[in-house]
């Protein structure tokens, strides 16, 4: 009922206004490419979901994207159809050896204008290698620069943990964005990668900005409402007016090795994804996404209806993101 109420005031789920995103134009302006760091120390709070989806979005709107695992794990590859364990070389290889260029690891994926740059457990030893390296906390920087020009953006998959490994992301990185769980003890633990962004900012990386911060695993229980309420009063603006929501759809789409917007491309999901990737442009390419405040005289079309003329390749704008 109070969702209900909310889409009837013209109020998105985080209790704002909520504009409706065009579609974008195309990328005018050259040069290197938008860096966005996905980060949160916690574990299971949707990084490689939103990492995959996004940049699937993204690149349905004519951006070349690179897709970055950068967790030892490898689920951004398994999530893309491409299995790290079968890999010779890795973004490892690229930061270690020095005898490896990332243009040679870089593989394509399923969804046109989206590579994928791998890891696999290899990157779990970096760290360690890493330690007594001159400006280790540029390796990633560095490994980055040659291929920066050739994408518009790049989307690195951060592993949970705030170690050289995060470190090294946050320095490569022109933007964060932060998936905050709908729950108590993961929202305690932003203040700690507050401090840790602060400090990047102090120490290695001036230019780094917040994009935005993604509430996640948000459900139907008051306390997820609570949190979500307070996520907003701590972070205003900076709350992306999607917000994710739970579902089991996404589940399938990593059996599939594909994102939702080529597995259920018509699905509410795929829509709120593209919805996402609109906010996100909306803020890294200013002037590419018109932004229209709602209309409180009609707010079903606000909430509901098509963008632009309704033809091929516009998306209803939709308030609620799905996330398994």
């Amino acid at each position: 009922m109070a969702a209900s109420r909310r889409s009837r005031d013209g109020l998105g789920p985080t209790g704002r206004p909520l504009p409706h995103f065009g579609r974008p134009h195309p990328r005018q302006a050259g040069g290197p490419a938008e860096v966005i760091a996905l980060c949160n120390q916690k574990g299971g709070v949707g990084k490689t979901t939103t990492t995959i989806n996004v940049g699937a979005a993204l690149a349905e709107y004519g951006r070349r994207v690179l897709l970055l695992d950068f967790d030892p794990q490898g689920a951004l590859g398994a999530g893309v159809g491409i299995h790290p364990h079968t890999l010779e070389h890795t973004i490892y290889d690229v930061m270690i050896g020095g005898e490896v260029s990332a243009q040679d690891v870089i593989r394509p994926t399923s969804v046109p204008g989206m590579d994928l740059l791998p890891a696999n457990i290899d990157l779990s030893g970096a760290e360690l290698l890493l330690v007594s390296e001159v400006g280790r906390e540029q390796a990633l920087t560095r490994a980055l620069r040659p291929i920066r020009d050739a994408y518009d953006v790049i989307l690195i998959d951060c592993q949970p943990s705030l170690g050289l490994l995060t470190v090294n992301a946050l320095t490569a990185a022109d933007w964060v964005m932060i998936p905050v769980e709908c729950e108590y003890f993961s929202l305690r633990g932003v203040a700690l990668l507050q401090d840790t962004i602060g400090k990047i900012q102090d120490r290695t990386n001036p230019d780094l900005r917040l994009l935005g911060v993604l509430p996640t695993m948000v459900d139907r229980t008051v306390h997820a409402r609570e949190v979500l309420g307070r996520v907003v009063e701590a972070f205003g603006e900076q709350v992306f007016h999607t917000v994710v929501t739970r579902t089991v759809k996404f589940p399938e789409t990593t059996v599939a090795g594909v994102p939702i917007t080529t597995y259920a491309p018509d699905s509410a999901a795929a829509a709120a994804y593209r919805q996402l990737a609109r906010e996100v442009l909306a803020r890294i390419e200013p002037g590419s996404v018109a932004v229209t405040a709602p209309d409180h005289d009609a707010p079903g079309d606000a909430q509901h209806g098509a963008a632009g003329d309704g033809g091929a390749g516009e998306d209803p704008p939709t308030e609620q993101l799905a996330l398994g």
